[in-house]
């Protein structure tokens, strides 16, 4: 048994995205049910017993559904997979 989940990792305040730098070529605004954020998400898959199986970095306008981030997390995988 295995569950996928995603997460957004903040990079700055929203107010500071035109000020940021350091990730300016790689992160993307993007959206969950908290509202709008400037970063990444993090898709992580883990067992029932808390270690990580697999986790994929993506820009922050991904879609946590996306069909390729899921292919190249799951391709080695058997069982159940809950989201």
């Amino acid at each position: 048994i295995s569950f996928i989940d995603s997460t957004h990792l903040k990079v700055c305040h929203n107010r500071r995205i035109h000020q940021h730098r350091t990730f300016k070529t790689v992160a993307e605004r993007g959206f969950c049910s908290i509202g709008w954020f400037y970063g990444f998400k993090r898709h992580l898959i883990i067992n029932d017993k808390g270690e990580i199986i697999a986790f994929f970095l993506t820009k922050g306008n991904v879609d946590d559904r996306n069909l390729k981030v899921m292919k190249s997390m799951t391709e080695n995988m058997f069982g159940k997979l809950f989201a």
